[in-house]
């Protein structure tokens, strides 16, 4: 655990930059499946990146050879997902958006409006949040007023009163979004930060997030391109330190007040985005991850 708090304090998240790579590739695919609508992401990677993405035999070695196995195509199902539930609450009277983990995010960007009055804070390490705005910065893109950035520590700082200095308004219907982040963080971490979103959310405030499973930590080999991935955040020092099973999720939340709409594995994702008209599978995702959506009752 020291080794990931060091590696975020001193560097930005391997991880962020990965997933940022990911979604620049994406946004050049010509594949429907593969096609993805983040156009902010290519201008956020280095400018040689962004080239290399968009050369076709290039973009296949890095998705295959290099990314771990199934894990581009979970991060294409989960960005479009996290997009619809993002694009859902603009729509919903919803009053706040908090992203935990935002790394190189663009949705306050991509989705925002001139009659946009929804606030997004977005949290994360400071080293990673401040690498993100120089580039936005440098890349001449603007960051709409409604976006607050609070730099936090997960692991090492509970971020509750930092939330309160940067405006964040206590009991006003929010939505959460914890996208790649919670198996990055101790179980203690985990607690403190449902707490607070527990203590801060109103009635009807929704939560998103992906989780690893438990099984992975323990190394037991059970889902499709498991021992791969596994093996890449362990080696850049970002390893997976929580996770959880489909059958704890429920308890899980009710500690905290919400209850399951929707619990989306990658079976349900290769259905829902990777599956053609005539029911074939299209590509396999990487298995290791779920998704949950909760409301607070």
């Amino acid at each position: 655990m020291v080794k990931n708090i060091r590696r975020i304090e001193n560097k930005t998240s391997r991880t962020a930059e990965m997933t940022c790579v990911t979604r620049a590739a994406s946004y050049f695919e010509k594949n429907k499946f593969y096609k993805s609508d983040d156009y902010i992401a290519p201008r956020l990677v280095p400018g040689i990146a962004s080239q290399m993405m968009q050369i076709n035999f290039i973009r296949r070695i890095f998705t295959k050879k290099i990314s771990p196995k199934g894990i581009y195509e979970y991060a294409i199902a989960r960005t479009k997902y996290f997009d619809s539930i993002f694009s859902k609450s603009l729509r919903n009277e919803f009053e706040q958006i908090l992203i935990f983990g935002a790394g190189f995010d663009s949705r306050g960007i991509r989705f925002f409006s001139d009659d946009s009055v929804i606030k997004v804070f977005e949290l994360d390490a400071p080293i990673t949040q401040n690498a993100k705005i120089r580039q936005l910065k440098k890349r001449n893109i603007k960051i709409p007023p409604n976006i607050v950035f609070v730099p936090v520590d997960f692991n090492i700082e509970f971020s509750k009163d930092k939330l309160i200095d940067y405006g964040f308004t206590i009991n006003k219907k929010t939505v959460f979004i914890l996208e790649g982040l919670l198996m990055y963080l101790t179980e203690q971490a985990v607690d403190l930060t449902f707490q607070m979103i527990d203590e801060f959310s109103a009635t009807n405030s929704e939560i998103v997030f992906d989780f690893v499973y438990s099984s992975v930590l323990k190394e037991e080999g059970k889902y499709f391109g498991e021992k791969e991935i596994y093996k890449y955040v362990s080696k850049v020092g970002e390893g997976w330190t929580f996770g959880l099973e489909k059958k704890q999720i429920e308890q899980f939340l009710n500690k905290y007040h919400f209850i399951i709409q929707e619990i989306i594995d990658t079976d349900k994702l290769e259905k829902e985005y990777f599956t053609d008209s005539d029911g074939t599978l299209v590509a396999k995702l990487n298995g290791t991850h779920c998704i949950v959506n909760a409301i607070k009752k």
